[in-house]
């Protein structure tokens, strides 16, 4: 019988998860078993559960990484108070593009199948997604207080760039002829123009 072989910087747990990502993007949570992911993993369905507890348990662990990734990166862009505010933005919108790019299986999972969170962990990840909106839409009303954006409503610039940003799920559903760097680079470059004085 086969076993699951963890990556020199992955454990069993992490190769199971991001298998798990790539079926519940690709099926659907609701659809999704774990025979399939067994399948994919080239293991017994039972074997699983020595490594993780439900498929409940992998969609939690999928939404809440992803979004603590995305959170601890806030972090640190808050904590650069030296920076202006245009940097810190474009630090973030970086980050995104490149989460998009390198990440696309789990970021999509949290974007999409977070319904299907059970309660408590519903609320949680919700709460968690409005308090970095919000800290987002704080960072670009402090470079418009500083004169350092242009007067805008400042939600409205949020909402544009995490939509935005999101759209790259049509990149990977296409051909790709853009190169990643080059997809990085321009999204971003176009995405401040429309905040900077």
């Amino acid at each position: 019988m086969a076993r699951i072989t963890a990556g020199k910087h992955a454990s069993k747990k992490d190769v199971i998860t991001h298998k798990a990502a790539l079926l519940f993007r690709t099926r659907g949570f609701a659809v999704a078993s774990m025979r399939e992911l067994a399948e994919m993993l080239g293991v017994e369905a039972p074997s699983l559960y020595n490594h993780i507890g439900s498929k409940s348990e992998l969609l939690q662990n999928i939404c809440f990484s992803t979004a603590n990734e995305f959170t601890l990166q806030l972090d640190e862009v808050e904590n650069d108070t030296e920076a202006p505010a245009a940097k810190r933005i474009e630090q973030i919108i970086r980050f995104h593009i490149r989460m998009m790019l390198e990440k696309f299986d789990e970021v999509y999972v949290a974007n999409h199948e977070w319904k299907y969170l059970p309660d408590p962990y519903l609320g949680n990840f919700l709460n968690q997604r409005r308090a970095y909106e919000k800290r987002l839409t704080g960072i670009i009303e402090e470079g418009i207080r500083k004169k350092e954006l242009r007067p805008l409503n400042a939600y409205i610039a949020v909402l544009t760039i995490l939509s935005a940003v999101r759209g790259l799920e049509f990149w990977h559903r296409g051909n790709r002829e853009v190169p990643a760097a080059v997809l990085e680079s321009n999204m971003t470059d176009h995405l401040l123009k429309g905040l900077i004085k």
